[in-house]
């Protein structure tokens, strides 16, 4: 892993970092790890198409924060409780209180030495190094300055919202969650802004029997933004997973989902929408997902869509792995891009990988153009052109939109949509 890069570049990337801090065992393990695997380098099998030159350099590149005072607040419209991050570090004063009925919440920053998730901070993540090492999440793991524990042990009364703004031009937040959910209990997470001019975060998500959880995520609107962000979930017998991502503008964005159905009769969907428009600034995409069975008659949902013009980009790396035993199990899996010019690019790996006899396991992956005839259908019948275009990309785009359940957040984010779709006109 990571033989092209020489090991100054990981001194180097590690000087000034800090490894101290909550679970010291944890983050000592994980400052070994990264330094036996090393950063990735494009001769990785799961860094060939996104350059990971960013994320490992030394200092982020500047990034100028974007004014978005125009646009109302993303989630505006949804009563929840609000924390701040301002690059990387929490503001309490512009944040709700953390008390909220059903969760408990603890400042990563403030934790005491023995908290619930002392034993599963690095946990979840030091699972999901295998079969591919994430250095980024292992760097993360060992050097996160602040983040949240979230416990939830009953329905949440709100959702929670984590805000984060970005206003350094040189900000180089870590940010690292854990989010425990008991036996029973639902939740549901809300993520947005651009938290700095390089972003690394993780999240571990632990999903007990029965619980519920729900996680919408929109990147944007900071046009130099890098990000790398990893989510590692397990989810247990009868418990839901569900995680969307609408990401908008960004010179780099790599989104990584790592999931575990540990328990029979376990759901997972992951899904996301990326729209790109590469006329101002670079733009590329990239989602990798993993997603293993691991008991019977999991159900587990991949559905991604990006839309691309003016040199854009958009990567997808998808695997679903079915262990022996976990029979009835039900995968699938579908990435699509729609190109609007013949300069944008969409690259695609679907894996399957099952051990299990008795499964219904799918994948596909297509490239294409805007529908002429549909285009045609529209304008025919008096729609303005870029209005028709709007349409179908809209249309294109659902099926991602549809897994969000809470249909306040999902017009929300058609909302956000149809606002991107009429600033990026041609």
């Amino acid at each position: 892993m990571g033989a092209a890069v020489q090991k100054s570049t990981l001194e180097a990337r590690l000087e000034g970092l800090s490894t101290t801090g909550f679970a010291p065992a944890a983050r000592k393990d994980a400052l070994a790890r990264l330094v036996a695997m090393g950063l990735p380098g494009r001769r990785d099998e799961y860094w060939r198409w996104t350059n990971p030159a960013d994320f490992i350099a030394a200092t982020p590149v500047p990034a100028q924060a974007f004014d978005d005072s125009d646009e109302a607040p993303v989630f505006e419209a949804t009563d929840r409780v609000k924390l701040v991050f301002v690059d990387g570090v929490f503001d309490a004063d512009a944040s709700d209180d953390l008390a909220l009925a059903g969760v408990e919440i603890t400042r990563l920053a403030e934790a005491p030495d023995l908290n619930w998730a002392s034993g599963l901070y690095g946990t979840l993540e030091v699972a999901g190094q295998t079969p591919v090492a994430r250095p980024l999440a292992a760097l993360n793991t060992a050097a996160a300055t602040d983040g949240l524990l979230i416990r939830a042990t009953a329905k949440a009364e709100k959702p929670i919202n984590l805000i984060y703004i970005h206003r350094s031009e040189v900000s180089d937040p870590i940010l690292h969650h854990v989010i425990r959910l008991e036996e029973g209990a639902e939740l549901t997470i809300l993520e947005n802004g651009p938290a700095g001019a390089r972003f690394n975060k993780v999240m571990e998500v632990d999903v007990a029997k029965g619980a519920r959880f729900h996680h919408v995520r929109v990147q944007g609107r900071d046009h130099e933004r890098r990000a790398a962000t990893a989510i590692f979930a397990r989810v247990a017998e009868e418990a839901l997973f569900k995680s969307f991502t609408l990401t908008v503008n960004g010179v780099l964005t790599r989104n990584e989902c790592v999931i575990d159905m540990v328990g029979d009769d376990a759901v997972a969907h992951v899904a996301g929408a990326a729209l790109g428009d590469g006329a101002s600034d670079a733009f590329l995409h990239d989602d990798t997902v993993f997603v293993t069975h691991g008991a019977e008659r999991g159900e587990s949902r991949q559905v991604f869509k990006k839309v691309l013009k003016h040199g854009a980009v958009g990567t997808f790396q998808g695997k679903i792995l079915v262990k022996p035993g976990a029979q009835k199990t039900d995968g699938y899996q579908i990435s699509q891009s729609l190109l609007l010019d013949d300069d944008s690019q969409f690259l695609a790996k679907p894996e399957l990988e099952i051990y299990a006899d008795d499964v219904k396991c799918s994948h596909g992956s297509t490239t294409g153009a805007i529908d002429e005839t549909a285009l045609f259908y529209l304008r025919s019948r008096g729609v303005p052109m870029e209005e028709a275009r709007g349409l179908l990309v809209l249309s294109f785009l659902a099926d991602a939109i549809d897994e969000i359940e809470d249909e306040g957040l999902r017009d929300d984010i058609v909302g956000r949509l149809e606002a991107w779709l009429n600033r990026h006109r041609d």
